[in-house]
């Protein structure tokens, strides 16, 4: 990756290096976007039909950055999240991962046959952890994408569109069966879209741009803490230092730096999707608050906590924070350095409820 590049770039050209470096080039070529179609029809309609099980695909969504809207050019692997129905618990998902990805498997290699002149596929299932995630390569003859496959338990249906709280009883039962904490995080893929796809179009750049800046980190540094991470502290930042549409990508930049350089005081978290009012709820989630700091909690998901306390290497990434307060990408034209937003380490109830989408106009 080119870290003088960006090292170097003129604060006030920020805006310029995002959109020569980092915005997609284009979005996915037109047949793979007919693909998908044929893929996600394919799986809704023959999936579990002929296996004697009340299983059924409900819905496919694109997860990860590119169902964010947060892609960055040539980092454009998608996942594809099949959501189940008829599962009785989220440990089902778990436990009968293996047949639900042989019979996804089984049905996208039927309809590579079927629609042969569309697409071809390679797969690979890779094994991380207690997890299996199927894979593969759709090519044509111009273009190869790389697809990840997931499947979940559909445990929110479908969501209305005034995006209201889910049902107390669906984060109950996730806390109860949680064992590690964020296993099953991907259930709540559409949330998670929601809660990034939405922000203006400067405040996704900015987390292109702290993404990026992360990847340098972790090119040479191990153990750092997860990559969606960075991306909650770019939101934070954004929403008690500015709220405006078009705000100074550098101010910005520099503040999630500066957040990551006072890691063991940020206690951040959102109560936009789970019922505090609730108080199996409130109890797990004054738990998680209690944990050492940092503590970032996803905000679909209370048991996934992004933030680790120091399971992850947040020493590190705090003193490549730390080298960077004095790039050049921090200086001013006259000479002075950009400043952080002032904000606050700690995330307050009232702020955790206040969901400021600011769309573009």
């Amino acid at each position: 990756m080119d870290t003088k590049s960006l090292w170097n770039t003129q604060a006030r050209n920020l805006d310029k290096y995002i959109k020569e470096h980092l915005l997609p080039d284009a979005p996915l070529p037109t047949e793979f976007q007919s693909a998908f179609d044929t893929i996600i029809s394919h799986l809704k309609n023959r999936c579990f039909q002929d296996t004697g099980k009340s299983v059924r695909v409900t819905k496919v969504v694109k997860g990860g950055s590119c169902g964010k809207g947060t892609a960055l050019r040539n980092c454009s692997d998608i996942k594809l999240v099949v959501f189940l129905s008829n599962l009785k618990n989220y440990r089902d998902q778990i436990d009968h991962k293996e047949e639900f990805i042989e019979e996804i498997k089984n049905q996208l290699e039927q309809c590579e046959h079927e629609q042969e002149w569309m697409f071809k596929v390679k797969f690979e299932v890779t094994r991380q952890a207690n997890l299996q995630v199927l894979h593969f390569m759709m090519m044509s003859k111009m273009h190869a994408q790389l697809v990840y496959v997931l499947p979940v338990f559909d445990v929110l249906g479908q969501l209305t569109r005034d995006l209201r709280k889910p049902d107390p009883h669906v984060y109950i039962d996730l806390i109860r069966e949680s064992q590690a904490g964020g296993e099953f995080f991907t259930c709540f893929t559409e949330l998670q879209n929601t809660f990034f796809s939405q922000r203006c179009t400067k405040l996704k750049n900015l987390i292109r741009l702290v993404k990026h800046w992360y990847r340098m980190c972790k090119a040479k540094i191990i153990s750092l803490p997860p990559q969606h991470a960075l991306e909650l502290l770019t939101v934070y930042a954004w929403e008690h230092g500015s709220q405006e549409v078009n705000f100074s990508i550098a101010r910005g930049f520099r503040t999630v730096l500066n957040l990551v350089q006072n890691y063991q005081e940020l206690m951040i978290y959102w109560t936009i999707n789970y019922d505090i009012n609730n108080e199996i709820i409130a109890a797990y989630l004054c738990h998680q608050l209690q944990k050492h700091r940092p503590v970032i909690l996803d905000p679909a998901d209370p048991t996934y906590d992004v933030g680790g306390g120091s399971h992850w290497r947040w020493d590190k990434l705090a003193q490549e924070a730390q080298k960077w307060s004095s790039a050049p990408c921090f200086q001013n034209e006259d000479g002075s350095w950009v400043q952080p937003w002032t904000i606050p380490m700690e995330q307050t109830l009232e702020a955790s409820n206040n969901w400021n989408l600011l769309n573009e106009p």
